[in-house]
């Protein structure tokens, strides 16, 4: 029941979207033919940023000699708008000076007219993330531009700062990109490059840097300012391919209260030069990098402004693509599945659904290691819980565990956590930036009312806050039995099975352990859900190429581990009865070998990660670029799904230095039997799979059901059952019903201020 609704939700949504986007012109039965009809271009009506607007006009077919005239607010706007050459019959027109609040545009054609309304929000924002976080640090003055000097010290309490544009071009003896000294010649040296269109450019490449929603954003893109026309919608740069890449970060932990000194992923280094060179435009924000910004609602928000901008700077791409590796890779599905139809494409790798997933399996990772360390250790082994935490090594369940620090707000607290051969260092919690003032930072004690750091508390405006203020918690493990399988499987003791669940407890919102087992907030959960921070999969993910490369494969070390990248599959799914627009490729390099502890086999894993990458862009951009072209009427996932290249198949690399690629379907085994790829590359899970959960790790509160002795391989005795009763009164987990309060992700779901699509106003708790 729970998955038709998803499904159905997400049809409704989708044609929610097309009606909510269709202006239907004043008097007219058939606006297309009969009278003028508005297009925002730029954004959604409902989102407006920075006082203007990319609108396109439609001209009537019958009308071949009338003269248009638009009105903005009843202010004439007509001399905005020109022919659109590449389109005829549209005029298009940025018009400007659009007032904070509702705008009405209204068009006029020969007595034919069309109306829509406008919501102008401020470029500081918010739109629909919610009240602004505080403290927030200004980091203008750190951030370092492409020529070496620093954006400057910001000039308001936004941390705006102003506009600058650098160029900077690749030299014909290669290297990185050098800084142009001057914009009316270009330099002796420099090289050229030739599209994916075909087109043959100098390579230059206009990076600009400025501030939106209080992040720092920049844009880059091949441009000549020798002979390309001055930047507009009208004019774009010869070398420019219609085609524009959103880039996000990496990480998490230490995320909040801060603007960011730097990028995640520059929009001009790297693996983003190759893409600059092949005429591809790329956009990023300060806080699209989880280190600086683990809100991945207020990433979607920055990511709409962010392309809002670029539309207007430029014009309108042929399509948008969102790509990410690990925090970044979480980020680019959240964002694609909340805002459906602001991103057309994901390629990812290291990939989680979300920052949720990691906290909550953490949290249970950091349980079963306080009940080990507890326990007599003849009583239980290492072995054995290693095997109820899902994972291959102990070592591996340690390193989730050590990842509960980012749900623990308080700094300093120490942790009987092996490190031993982790590359993660000792249990860090409630870890703050260097930027975050001491005088701004929580302490239970001399400072209750500052500043959280935890993923929750980023979160705040999502989840609510208790009477002091703190975030409302969605972790919950009532019902759990942690170690099920191990029990029917014979290898914990049903005594040992007992004893675990009876002690495991949970925690308090401070990260405190409890004896009690933790009850989730009811509320927190639901919006959870609704905001997209738990990823759902029935949004736009439903109907765009989803493109999942491993890249960094690790079972051993460093928590990225495979079964995230089957969690995200296993969700979309539950929600959409199939998963033929997402693609799986596996195989990678190790963390030990970017830390430079491995020498055995890192050349071959090497191999395949740049195997991977090299193949998989040009499947992934096929895909896209085919879909974008179909003009049918069939429903978009449809589209999608017959665009979809023959190359475009799950599968693995051989692990060489002339790695092959093996089709196959791919599926979560640690067990060769279950196919090539997963003798080579074998994958473990986490702990409630071991409890009775499904991969997709999605239901983040269980519905209750009776205990039931035809549930377990074992016969409790009399006594064994009554410790079971006591230690689950209200029953155990019924992973087959869906979560408790789990729902279908609004699409563009709003916490404040926009009215549009208003989920929860904290401000009004």
């Amino acid at each position: 029941m729970h998955t038709q609704n998803l499904k159905n939700y997400g049809l409704a949504a989708a044609i929610a979207g097309v009606i909510g986007s269709t202006l239907v012109a004043c008097g007219s039965s058939d606006p297309l033919n009969d009278a003028p009809t508005i297009k925002l271009l730029s954004s959604k009506a409902e989102f407006v940023t920075s006082g203007d607007a990319l609108i396109d006009i439609t001209l009537p077919k019958a009308l071949t000699a009338a003269v248009l005239s638009v009105k903005a607010n009843d202010i004439d706007v007509s001399s905005a708008f020109k022919a659109d050459p590449a389109n005829p019959g549209h005029m298009v027109g940025l018009v400007s000076g659009l007032k904070l609040g509702t705008n009405t545009v209204v068009s006029n054609y020969g007595g034919l007219s069309a109306s829509t309304q406008i919501s102008n929000f401020p470029a500081t924002g918010p739109m629909l993330s919610g009240p602004q976080t505080t403290p927030f640090n200004c980091q203008t003055q750190d951030f370092t531009l492409p020529d070496g000097s620093k954006l400057g010290a910001a000039t308001d309490a936004n941390c705006s700062a102003p506009t600058k544009v650098q160029y900077l071009y690749r030299s014909t003896s290669g290297g990185v990109l050098k800084p142009m000294l001057t914009t009316t010649a270009l330099p002796s040296d420099v090289a050229t490059t030739t599209t994916s269109t075909g087109v043959t450019v100098p390579f230059v490449v206009r990076v600009e840097t400025g501030t939106m929603n209080r992040g720092i954003y920049q844009n880059a893109i091949l441009f000549d300012p020798v002979t390309d026309s001055a930047a507009s919608p009208a004019t774009p740069p010869k070398g420019w391919n219609k085609r524009l890449i959103a880039v996000h970060g990496t990480g998490c932990t230490a995320g909040w209260f801060i603007q960011g000194a730097a990028m995640g992923v520059s929009p001009y280094t790297a693996t983003n030069q190759t893409r600059l060179g092949e005429g591809y435009a790329v956009f990023t924000n300060t806080l699209n990098h989880p280190t600086n910004s683990c809100n991945a609602l207020l990433a979607g928000e920055t990511t709409m402004m962010g392309k809002e901008h670029f539309i207007k700077t430029f014009g309108v791409p042929d399509f948008t693509v969102s790509v990410g590796t690990s925090g970044g890779a979480y980020t680019s599905l959240q964002v694609a599945d909340a805002f459906p139809g602001l991103l057309d494409g994901v390629f990812i790798d290291a990939t989680f659904p979300d920052a949720m997933s990691i906290a909550m399996s953490a949290m249970d990772a950091k349980l079963l290691n306080r009940f080990y360390t507890a326990s007599n250790t003849t009583a239980v082994t290492e072995a054995q819980m290693a095997s109820v935490s899902g994972h291959k090594t102990a070592r591996a369940w340690y390193d989730l565990a050590l990842q509960s620090g980012r749900t623990d707000p308080v700094s300093g607290r120490t942790e009987t956590i092996p490190v031993t051969g982790s590359l993660l260092g000792a249990y860090a919690a409630g870890v703050f930036n260097p930027a975050v003032p001491a005088a701004q930072r929580w302490n239970a004690v001399s400072n209750p009312g500052g500043a959280r750091a935890t993923v929750f508390d980023i979160g705040r405006n999502v989840y609510g806050v208790d009477a002091q203020g703190y975030a409302l918690r969605p972790f919950d493990n009532v019902g759990v039995q942690y170690g099920l399988a191990q029990l029917n499987a014979g290898t914990v003791t049903a005594d040992q099975f007992l004893d675990l669940n009876g002690s495991i407890g949970g925690y308090d919102r401070d990260g405190n352990y409890t004896t009690t087992r933790t009850i989730g907030d009811a509320g927190a959960i639901k919006r959870a859900y609704q905001s997209g921070l738990q990823l759902g999969g029935n949004g736009g993910l439903a109907s765009i190429p989803v493109f999942d490369r491993t890249n960094f494969y690790d079972e051993d070390n460093y928590y990225h581990y495979q079964w995230f990248h089957f969690a995200v599959r296993e969700r979309m799914l539950k929600a959409n009865g199939d998963t033929k627009n997402h693609v799986m490729w596996r195989g990678g390099t190790s963390f030990p070998d970017l830390f430079g502890q491995t020498t055995a086999g890192k050349a071959e894993r090497a191999a395949v990660a740049a195997k991977s990458l090299a193949e998989g862009w040009p499947a992934f951009i096929k895909w896209v670029a085919a879909y974008k072209t179909d003009a049918s009427a069939a429903l978009q996932r449809d589209k999608v799904i017959k665009a979809k290249p023959s190359e475009a198949v799950d599968g693995c690399y051989t692990l060489s230095t002339s790695p092959q690629f093996q089709a196959e379907t791919q599926t979560l085994s640690s067990t060769g039997a279950a196919g090539t790829c997963n003798a080579i590359w074998p994958s473990w899970s986490y702990p409630r799979a071991q409890a009775g959960a499904s991969v997709a790790a999605d239901k983040l509160k269980c519905d209750l059901k009776p205990i039931a002795a035809s549930d377990y391989a074992v016969t409790f005795t009399t006594i064994q059952l009554t410790r079971l009763s006591a230690i689950f009164p209200s029953g155990v987990c019924d992973w087959s019903k869906a979560g408790v309060n789990q729902t279908a992700v609004v699409p563009y779901p709003s916490f404040g201020p926009s009215a549009t699509n208003l989920v929860f106003d904290i401000t009004k708790r």
